[in-house]
This record gives structure tokens, sequence and C-alpha cells, in this order.
């Protein structure tokens, strides 16, 4: 299903093997709570979908954990940024800004974080729309 989700709004994405039960277990154990149920059921069918231009629309599991944990830990980052905690990356523009669900409260909606301001705002209603506006755009910033 998100394949073919992809595909419709940019036939050229690409598609890396799906990722298996024991690896998300364990991103979960790391990250200290529950992947999104979208989220989950896209890396179970693919780990991670490239979008134009080689931008990572959608990380693997290893990206997901290895950059949420850096962003919540790093020391320069707690002096430049406001605490991540709340928030789940997923995936970039490939110009340094980040998608992320909200992880407090809960919601499905799909959120960007610009690193050049610091802001966090709304993106996407959930994770199938983020994909439609995020392949069929193409540009770094279809978000703007």
């Amino acid at each position: 299903m998100w394949r073919q989700v992809a595909r419709d709004a940019f036939p050229g994405a690409g598609f890396r093997d799906p990722a298996d039960g024991s690896a998300l277990a364990e991103a979960e154990r790391r990250l200290g709570g529950q992947l999104p149920t979208e989220l989950e059921q896209l890396l179970l069918e693919t780990e991670g979908i490239i979008g134009q231009t080689g931008v990572d629309t959608v990380w693997t599991v290893e990206q997901i954990v290895e950059r949420n944990l850096h962003a919540r830990s790093d020391s320069s980052f707690a002096q430049l940024y406001m605490p991540f905690d709340a928030l789940l990356f997923f995936g970039d523009n490939g110009g340094g800004d980040r998608f992320a669900f909200v992880q407090t409260p809960r919601r499905p909606d799909v959120f960007v974080w610009e690193h050049e301001s610091d802001s966090r705002r709304w993106a996407a209603r959930d994770l199938r729309d983020y994909l439609g506006r995020s392949l069929a755009e193409g540009g770094d910033d279809w978000y703007q």
C-alpha cells in the first residue's frame, strides 16, 4: 500500500527492502516509545523512501533512531534549539529541515522543524498526505 501511495505521487520514488519486526522493536526500545502505527506499517513494507533528487523522504529505521537520539542529547543542539523530546523525526527535505510526528500528545499530523529558525509548524495531516505533498512537489521547500 505505501509503495503505491509513493508511486502515485512520484513514479520514480525509490524503495528499500522492508524492515523486520525485531528492528522496529529495538528502535522503540532505544527511543523509549512506540512508533506511530502508519510509520511502522510503512517501514515493514519499505525501510525508507527516496524522493526526487535523492532526498530521504522517509529515513531507514537506523536513521530514525540515531538522528532522534542525537537531536535529543547533543549539547550544542540544546544550546541552539528548544527540546526535541515531543517530536519523532522520520525524514528530511535534503536542505536541513526535518519532518516529525508529535509524540506528546500523539497525533497523526506531520510537522516540519526548520533548522535555521527552530520553528515547528504543521506540514501535512498524516503520513499519506506528507508523502503526496513531499514527493509530488520535488522541491526542498514544498511546505512553505
